[in-house]
């Protein structure tokens, strides 16, 4: 098949939460596809798709993985994506390149908090769905119940295009709506049987409801059907793809992915219901911008238009190198040719180009628009970044991914590695964008944020096995600050004589506090030459560097206005230094005498909880030291908890509410303000820093 048939194109993401079988899937897609010719399972940590050793260890996926294969004539590109809730944000961005998605919703569990987000992924990149119904061979399977989950949950109509004969262990036989057929499947084949008498009822009423969704979208249609006309077989599927192309429903087909079971359906279903590149452009046309002018630019899939790709994940490898991983939007990618990289307007070597299944690549000379595929050993590109022809310059927007939730320090566990630590992270983040990673100046600590604990394990198993490097995780210092709640004044005098030349400066300051906030104000009241102009600098710096030192448990000062207005100075001993530490003596003073306390970070936290589970979300984030500020219901049963919690509670706020919800919550949060810690609490954070600065003078 021609790269350049762009209708016969299928980008195809396949999400889910974790555990819903979606590694599973695509295993006997590709194995139906004749891409294997034997299915692997996640037990044996033997499939295409969870290739890496940390998924193969935890038996969940961690980023996405890319299998290129044939069905039926059509190009199928299929992304299997991570659904366990700290790599989802991976899978948005696998979304902006996908055209349509398979939606996996289990049979036993139904649709989780983790499908729901990625729901949302796809309806903010307009992405056309399938749904597929697995697990019926699971004790307990339920398919109608899955029905109503979909329907409550997404807020969207499902319409089955077949539905299970049998459930449970044994599950084996799927009837077809559309062609009223019954199909037995052996090996993932389909073999036509009777349509069994105790099924009929449930064929003919989810057939209804097809054919008069199907009449629903075409006035001429709706009039035949009205008057008891049958609807061809034609009419039928036409109807079904322009429903699911204009997400008027979302088509649901079902099987068991482990037992390889309605999986040539789901092909099928992909073919019919889901847009190729060139449908999807007409529904969300490609648009861009002209780095020259900024000016909009829309591009088409076609060879005629000028190459152009959006580079969506990076993979670093020790050995082969950095991978780039593309989807074409426009012209067509020659091996060995130059591009030009417009996201940092540096051109760019493209030697071998592949498609990928898994690890393995698949070396082609040409590749058109609309497909997916990988080149080794690009310098200067990363994620998020545009290709094009140098002639026809074109930027695409980026993914912009969510913040990270949760942060701890590493060290290494070698003195010296610092620098091997940092170069391996930043190797790590090339193929990661939602982990950040930075050195706090304040603490001197090197700090590792990501989207969960797990995450941040992960990443830093990844540092030792493709790096060489081991790393200690702790959790960081929380960033607390000082402040005064009185005014007070001080003097600070600093004299000192010996052999020769002496030490004088003398300074009196008063202090206030500012609103949360202020910052630091200086204001210089000397009058008369009573210190002279050259060494007003040298006071205001040595109040700023204590400042930055902290006076009562070692934080930085902040939100205080400090006025010089009065001092003396020795003709001879006065120098720069000695009223920079006159200042320093000063504000200590100062700050004993005005009322000192301790401010604490304080986060905008928003949680995503069940109904059953919002009583101990609230109740737990009570007990944190949060302040509700509201709640609002949310579709799919789902209740949204907006509450201001101090930072040092939410440490190892993701595991906990991972318990109090059954892994069905969410959260995020954002800095918000400083405020006062209670008294009690103070107490104890200055007594601990305290104790660590003795025991450290002491070593």
């Amino acid at each position: 098949m021609s790269n350049n048939d762009v209708s016969m194109i299928r980008n195809t993401a396949v999400v889910a939460h974790s555990g819903a079988g979606k590694t599973s899937l695509v295993e006997a897609m590709l194995y139906n596809a004749g891409v294997i010719n034997r299915m692997g399972t996640i037990e044996d940590g033997n499939t295409v798709m969870d290739f890496d050793p940390e998924e193969i260890e935890r038996k969940i996926s961690i980023s996405s993985a890319i299998a290129h294969c044939e069905w039926d004539g059509y190009s199928v590109n299929l992304i299997d994506t991570p659904g366990f809730i700290n790599f989802i944000e991976e899978t948005r961005g696998c979304l902006r390149v996908s055209d349509g998605a398979v939606v996996i919703v289990s049979a036993i569990s139904g649709v989780k908090a983790e499908t729901e987000k990625i729901w949302k992924y796809a309806c903010e990149f307009e992405v056309p769905r399938v749904i597929f119904i697995n697990k019926l061979d699971k004790e307990n399977a339920d398919f109608v119940m899955a029905i109503d989950e979909i329907e409550k949950s997404f807020e969207s109509e499902a319409i089955p295009l077949n539905i299970p004969i049998n459930t449970g262990p044994g599950f084996d036989s799927i009837a077809d709506i559309i062609r009223m057929k019954a199909y037995k499947f052996s090996n993932g084949k389909p073999e036509e049987t009777g349509m069994p008498s105790e099924v009929m009822d449930s064929v003919n009423e989810f057939r209804k409801k097809l054919v008069e969704k199907v009449a629903e979208a075409d006035d001429a249609l709706l009039e035949k059907y009205l008057d008891g006309g049958e609807l061809t077989e034609d009419e039928i599927l036409n109807g079904i793809r322009e429903g699911s192309l204009t997400r008027r429903f979302v088509p649901v087909v079902c099987g068991s992915a482990t037992e390889n079971a309605g999986v040539h359906f789901l092909f099928d279903a992909v073919k019919l219901c889901l847009p190729s590149p060139g449908d999807m452009a007409r529904i969300s046309p490609v648009r861009g911008v002209n780095p020259k002018d900024g000016n909009e630019i829309v591009r088409q899939p076609s060879a005629d238009e000028p190459f152009s790709a959006y580079v969506f994940k990076t993979i670093a490898d020790p050995f082969a190198g950095r991978l780039t991983v593309f989807r074409i939007y426009s012209g067509s990618l020659k091996a060995d040719s130059t591009v030009l990289n417009s996201s940092r307007n540096v051109k760019e070597r493209v030697g071998q180009i592949s498609f990928v299944v898994g690890k393995k690549q698949a070396p082609v000379n040409v590749m058109g628009a609309g497909q997916i595929g990988v080149v080794a050993k690009l310098k200067e590109t990363v994620t998020g970044d545009t290709l094009c022809d140098s002639s026809s310059p074109i930027v695409y927007e980026n993914v912009k991914f969510a913040e990270p939730i949760i942060s701890y320090a590493i060290e290494p566990k070698s003195k010296g590695d610092e620098e091997k630590v940092s170069g391996g992270i930043h190797r790590i983040l090339e193929e990661d964008p939602t982990l950040k990673f930075h050195r706090d100046e304040e603490t001197k600590e090197m700090i590792l944020s990501g989207m969960g604990q797990v995450h941040i394990e992960i990443a830093l198993t990844k540092l030792k096995r493709k790096f060489g490097v081991d790393v200690n995780m702790k959790t960081p210092k929380i960033p607390f600050r000082e402040t005064v709640m009185a005014s007070a004044k001080a003097q600070g005098k600093y004299k000192k004589q010996s052999g020769g030349r002496g030490q004088y400066g003398d300074c009196r300051i008063s202090l206030e506090p500012l609103p949360r906030g202020g910052g630091f104000e200086f204001v210089n009241k000397i009058v008369g030459g009573v210190i002279p102009r050259q060494y007003i600098p040298a006071v205001e710096k040595g109040i700023v560097e204590t400042m930055k030192e902290g006076v009562v448990a070692g934080y930085p000062l902040v939100d205080i206005k400090v006025t010089l207005y009065d001092g003396s100075y020795h003709s001879v001993d006065s120098s720069e230094m000695a009223f920079k530490i006159a200042g320093s003596m000063a504000i200590k003073k100062a700050v004993q005498d005005a009322k000192p306390v301790l401010l604490e970070p304080i986060m905008s936290v928003e949680v995503i909880t069940p109904d059953d589970a919002l009583g101990a979300v609230i109740g737990d984030l009570n007990a944190k030291r949060g302040k509700v500020q509201g709640v609002e219901s949310q579709a799919g049963g789902n209740q949204k908890v907006n509450a201001l919690v101090p930072m040092s509670e939410l440490l190892t706020y993701a595991n906990q509410l991972h318990s109090l919800t059954s892994g069905k919550g969410l959260y995020s949060m954002v800095f918000s303000h400083y405020e006062d810690v209670p008294s009690h609490i103070a107490r104890k954070i200055v007594e601990e820093r305290k104790s660590k600065s003795e025991k450290s003078e002491n070593k």
